[in-house]
């Protein structure tokens, strides 16, 4: 499959939205560059005593609604422009559920599965310390991404709090429930796409209980996106991995896939399913599709095989422009980046406010929440899509989030 830069596709993505929108020349020109980019270079102790130089970044993209907010990814292929996408994409994620935050994303070239526990820690602790100017709790507020996770956070919180002296819960969001987290987190970037997906299959007229679906990748989202959709009635027919994917016509257990991944490394060769590639899983008959990967996994080469009648972008980028123009003159129904997987973050927003407040909220309270702000962002966005008429829906979402972040700007002027 060819690989797009993503910032070349979020200029894209951004310009669509922003030619509809008659911006001010000064806010267009802003709001398609970064405010600001740290790259650090940094080495770390590996556990055969040599030392390893990494690469890493942080990239703030704009700040003119609240802190910037964003996660943190280890893996063999950042780059920094796709950090620089990754934070622009953040930007409008907030914006379209109306978080008080803007947009900010990090990333260090590196392949933690190649590497011990205790080098991913020094390796965090290092990289922590290298951007702990540029992080703080009312400045830029980390979280997890591909490859890093609560324990991660936990590593943060701690070196950051080491270095100022005190405890500073609020300093990431996606830590462990023990030291300052929100219940409800680790599954709220799930569930608030399924969320959006029941809405979805509402407007369009679908049963969710006739609909298969298939998702590819099967991480935090994926795995999650599997287990919350099948108790609302719907049959998961195929998962993938890395490694590969799974196929089952009469439905899968993701329990039990889950099980079978933890033990196996992969969801591949899974006993009550034949085994189908990444390329085979997007292409299934289906009802709803959720990529919950990487980025460019739906291209001008395999979108008009999408048989799904509902793409729900669990994962940030993963439809290129070019597939977006195929799939909405086909009439397929796609739940953008920013509103489907716009659940984590909002449930970041709410940890870090428990955080503020020393005050954390039930399970239930924060799920419910959660529901009103998906569920009436996913109603804002529709009413531009019904309103516009020949746009899809993420332009839709990308006009939401642009205005609201123009505004502020516009509100803020300039300083001095």
């Amino acid at each position: 499959m060819k690989s797009r830069n993503p910032w070349e596709v979020a200029l894209m993505q951004f310009d669509q939205a922003a030619d509809r929108l008659e911006l001010d020349s000064y806010i267009r020109e802003r709001l398609k560059r970064p405010k600001r980019i740290l790259t650090v270079n940094f080495p770390v102790r590996m556990d055969d005593g040599t030392i390893r130089m990494f690469e890493g970044y942080r990239v703030h993209h704009n700040v003119d609604r609240g802190p910037a907010k964003g996660g943190i990814r280890y893996h063999p292929d950042v780059t920094l422009d796709e950090v620089k996408a990754l934070a622009m994409w953040m930007t409008w994620k907030c914006a379209v559920v109306n978080v008080p935050f803007g947009g900010a994303k990090g990333g260090v070239i590196c392949d933690p599965h190649k590497m011990s526990i205790g080098e991913i820690e020094r390796l965090t602790r290092r990289y922590t310390t290298e951007i702990s100017f540029f992080i703080g709790p009312e400045k830029d507020i980390p979280a997890p991404d591909v490859n890093t996770n609560a324990q991660t956070m936990a590593w943060i919180m701690d070196t950051y709090s080491m270095n100022v002296g005190y405890s500073v819960p609020h300093v990431v969001t996606g830590k462990p429930v023990e030291i300052g987290g929100s219940e409800g987190r680790i599954e709220a970037t799930a569930r608030g796409c399924v969320f959006t997906i029941l809405k979805a299959c509402e407007f369009l007229g679908l049963p969710i209980n006739k609909a298969k679906v298939a998702i590819q990748g099967y991480g935090n989202a994926g795995y999650n996106v599997a287990r919350l959709i099948k108790k609302e009635g719907a049959k998961v027919i195929a998962v993938s991995d890395s490694k590969g994917g799974i196929y089952n016509e009469e439905g899968l257990n993701p329990e039990d896939v889950m099980r079978h991944k933890k033990e196996t490394g992969s969801v591949i060769d899974f006993p009550e399913a034949k085994n189908i590639t990444n390329k085979e899983l997007l292409e299934l008959d289906c009802e709803i599709l959720v990529p919950a990967a990487l980025e460019n996994q739906i291209d001008e080469n395999n979108a008009h095989k999408i048989k799904a009648r509902i793409i729900a972008e669990a994962a940030n980028g993963p439809t290129t422009p070019e597939a977006d123009k195929i799939l909405f003159s086909r009439g397929i129904f796609i739940i953008p980046d920013i509103l489907a997987n716009a659940g984590g973050v909002t449930v970041s927003y709410f940890e870090w406010v428990q955080d503020l407040q020393a005050f954390f909220w039930k399970e239930q309270d924060v799920n419910l929440k959660l529901k009103e702000v998906m569920e009436s962002s996913f109603d804002n966005v529709l009413e531009i899509f019904k309103k516009e008429k020949d746009i899809d829906m993420r332009t839709a979402a990308y006009m939401l989030a642009i205005k609201r972040v123009a505004k502020a700007v516009q509100l803020r002027g300039l300083y001095p």
